[in-house]
C-alpha cells in the first residue's frame, strides 16, 4: 500500500491532468452513494430534532397547564370580588345621613317558615348590631332587627304579619302605618280620608317614634282588588344578598328647658351682694341697775 501510494503520487506530479479526470469520473460515481449513505443519517438527525422539540413542547403544555389552573382560580376569585363590589357599590346607592354608621353583612339564612317573614344576617351584637335597627339593601329598606346574637341577628321583613313601620307618602307628605300581613305587598293603614294618595306614590320612612331614621325609601303605592291601598316594596326579598344594618340612635334626651326672662329673678346689684354678705351686729339689750344702786 506504501508502494502503491509512492507511486500514485509520483504518477500524479508527473501526469497531474489524468489524475484530475480520473478523479472526476470517481467524484461522480460516488456522489449518487454518497447522497443516498447521507439520507439516513440526515433522517436521523431530523427524529432526534423533531423528538427534543416533542419533549418541549410537552414541557411547556404541562407548565402552560398549571400556568392555566392558577389563572383560572384567580379569574373565579376576580369574578367574586367583582360581583362582591358591585352590590356593595349598589348598597351605596341608597342614600343615608352622613352622620348615622352602620354595618354591612350578608343574608346566611332563609325566613324561619311558612308564617314567618325573616332572614338571618352575619352581623351580632360584636358588631353593633341591636334589635330595633333598620335594614337597608342596595333598593331600600327591607326591614328591622329584631333579635341579635353574637354573630348573627335576624331581619323581620316589611312583609311579616309583625311588622309595623310609620312611613310618609309622597308628595302629599301624610303619614301612615306601612303594616305587613305576610303577603307580598304591605297594606297603608291609618290614612286619613281624603288625603288623594294615589298609585304611583313614593313612600317613604317618617322616622316618628324613633324606630328608624326619616327618608329610607321604601316603596311605590300600588292598588290591588281587595280595596286596600298596597305598597310595592323596592327591594326583592327573593333575591337578597348583602345588607347594610343602620345604628340609628334616636335623639330621645333632651336637655332641662330654661325659664322664659320675664320669669328670671332680675340679678342683684354687685354692692347690694356684698351688703348682704356681711354679718349684721347683735342688738344691744340695756342690762338693768341693781338695787338701791341710786
Amino acid at each position: 500500500m506504501l508502494t502503491l501510494a509512492a507511486a500514485l503520487l509520483l504518477l500524479g506530479r508527473a501526469e497531474t491532468y489524468v489524475f484530475d479526470q480520473a478523479r472526476q469520473v470517481v467524484t461522480d460515481v460516488a456522489a449518487p452513494l454518497l447522497e443516498l449513505a447521507s439520507r439516513p443519517v440526515a433522517a436521523t438527525r431530523r427524529l432526534v430534532e423533531r423528538t427534543d422539540e416533542y419533549a418541549y413542547v410537552f414541557d411547556e403544555n404541562e407548565h402552560l397547564r398549571d400556568e392555566n389552573s392558577v389563572l383560572l382560580e384567580w379569574k373565579e376569585k376576580a369574578l367574586r370580588l367583582e360581583a362582591k363590589i358591585s352590590r356593595y357599590e349598589a348598597l351605596l346607592n341608597v342614600q343615608v345621613d352622613p352622620s348615622i354608621s352602620y354595618a354591612t353583612g350578608r343574608v346566611v339564612g332563609d325566613r324561619g317558615g311558612p308564617f314567618v317573614e325573616t332572614y338571618i344576617v352575619n352581623l351580632g351584637r360584636e358588631h353593633g348590631v341591636a334589635s330595633g335597627q333598620a335594614v337597608v339593601d342596595s333598593d331600600g329598606l327591607i326591614g328591622r332587627i329584631v333579635s341579635t346574637g353574637a354573630n348573627a341577628s335576624r331581619i323581620l321583613l316589611l312583609t311579616d304579619l309583625n311588622s309595623r313601620v310609620p312611613v310618609v307618602i309622597e308628595p302629599t307628605r301624610y303619614r301612615a302605618v306601612l303594616a305587613g300581613d305576610n303577603t307580598p305587598w304591605p297594606r297603608v293603614e291609618y290614612l286619613p280620608t281624603g288625603s288623594g294618595v294615589a298609585p304611583g306614590d313614593r313612600v317613604v320612612t317618617s322616622g316618628h317614634g324613633g324606630l328608624m331614621p326619616a327618608g329610607l325609601p321604601v316603596g311605590v303605592v300600588i292598588a290591588t282588588d281587595d280595596g286596600y291601598l298596597r305598597v310595592q316594596t323596592f327591594s326583592n326579598r327573593d333575591r337578597l344578598d348583602s345588607v347594610r344594618v343602620l345604628q340609628y340612635d334616636f335623639p330621645s334626651e333632651v336637655s332641662r328647658q330654661d325659664p322664659p326672662l320675664a320669669l328670671q329673678k332680675p340679678e342683684e346689684p354687685e354692692k347690694e351682694k356684698a351688703a348682704d354678705a356681711k354679718p349684721t351686729p347683735a342688738a344691744v339689750t340695756p342690762t338693768s341697775a341693781p338695787a338701791g344702786g341710786q
